[in-house]
């Protein structure tokens, strides 16, 4: 079994297998809406913004500010930290209990290492033709949890806190300053691919990119300490708990930005948007991953042997394959063939539907024939 897709492997404890195939589900659930939300803002750039007046299928399927904005994706770096939790749980909890050194951490510490750095490179190539890759930060994420790993659950997830609120305090520092005629662009807009500049990328890894590690280390830190849980865990009561934390972050944001409208700060302070990226949008996109999470593995877990999440858990252990190819089937079809153009959203789901359909039939039919995906396999002979 593979977490993150992107390659974890669980341990085959057999009275809790059913449990953890819900990793690979929920990874296949999560990539199948990063597709329906790539395509549509790729296809349909600033014509996919949601408009006042429109209708609700618009601002529910708005890229950059609507509901959906950016939930797969967390709830894609949640599960990653599911798995790296999984890989290293034997190793860590020996470590943690002062076992004699075996060096087993050290070795999966490593290994993390390696295959962040390999996302880390492989995602900084492929932002050129797909501006915004979650892969590039899917592999820093990678090699800050190798580091962060041995701590115990608590550090961990004060890691997170950490992240979100130092996200936060820029966000309110880099409004007010623009407010004062003074725009931090020089931290905010490095134009890292343009200048190539190790300042430029730096700044893109922790503050500026579409994924920056403040805030999305928190989601990461987040998955960590569910998946050291993840056999005892009380799937639908901390469901509950998430879904609740995202109703609470939405009622203090309308409470908090109502009659302000003249307030860029406080807007932007008390914002939910994801690229604004205060803290009431760190929780509400963290209550949403955790509660996405917890319902599809407690569903995995009751119906382990069903075909759908058969199919759905083959396609989670191919993610990192199934990703490169949603990019490359877009430019195909339409940027060389120019089979689909822009026309909307109806287009652009269409176009997910199409590409999902023959995805998941490819990866079934790989996976009868081939322990890994073809990616997965390059991915672990240099990861480990």
């Amino acid at each position: 079994m593979t977490a993150a897709g992107i390659g974890t492997e669980a341990p085959a404890d057999a009275p809790v297998r059913a449990r953890l195939v819900g990793p690979d589900v929920t990874r296949a659930v999560a990539l199948i809406g990063v597709v329906v939300m790539n395509y549509h803002g790729y296809l349909n750039g600033s014509a996919a913004a949601a408009q006042p007046g429109d209708q609700w299928a618009a601002q529910l399927f708005d890229p950059w500010t609507g509901v959906l904005s950016t939930r797969f994706a967390s709830t894609f770096m949640l599960v990653a930290g599911v798995g790296v939790a999984l890989l290293t749980e034997r190793a860590a909890a020996a470590d943690r209990a002062g076992a004699p050194s075996s060096h087993a951490l050290d070795a999966d510490r490593w290994r993390l290492v390696r295959r962040g750095t390999l996302l880390y490179g492989f995602g900084f190539v492929l932002d050129w033709i797909w501006p915004g890759t979650i892969l590039f930060y899917y592999g820093a994420a990678f090699v800050i949890a190798a580091l962060i790993v041995p701590l115990r659950s608590r550090w961990i997830a004060s890691i997170g806190a950490t992240a979100a609120l130092a996200a936060a305090a820029l966000n309110w520092w880099a409004v007010a300053r623009g407010e004062r005629g003074e725009s931090p662009a020089w931290l905010l807009s490095p134009g890292t691919l343009e200048t190539r500049s190790p300042r430029g990328l730096v700044l893109d890894t922790f503050v500026n990119g579409t994924h920056p590690m403040l805030p999305w280390l928190a989601f990461m830190c987040a998955g960590i300490v569910l998946g050291r849980r993840i056999r005892s865990l009380p799937m639908l009561r901390t469901a509950a708990i998430g879904a609740g934390l995202v109703a609470a972050t939405y009622v203090i944001s309308h409470i908090a930005t109502s009659g302000h409208a003249d307030d860029p700060v406080r807007l932007a302070v008390f914002s939910t948007s994801p690229f604004d990226r205060g803290l009431l949008y760190t929780l509400n996109a963290l209550g949403s991953a955790v509660a996405a999470f917890c319902v599809i593995s407690w569903l995995t877990g009751r119906h382990p042997g069903s075909l759908v999440v058969r199919v759905l858990q083959v396609a989670g252990q191919t993610t990192l394959s199934l990703y490169v190819l949603h990019v490359l089937y877009f430019n195909l079809v339409v940027n060389t063939w120019y089979w689909v153009t822009p026309t909307g959203l109806d287009t652009a789901l269409a176009l997910a539907i199409t590409f999902w359909a023959a995805a998941i039939t490819l990866a079934w039919w790989w996976r009868r024939r081939f322990p890994l995906g073809p990616l997965e396999v390059a991915y672990r002979r240099f990861g480990g």
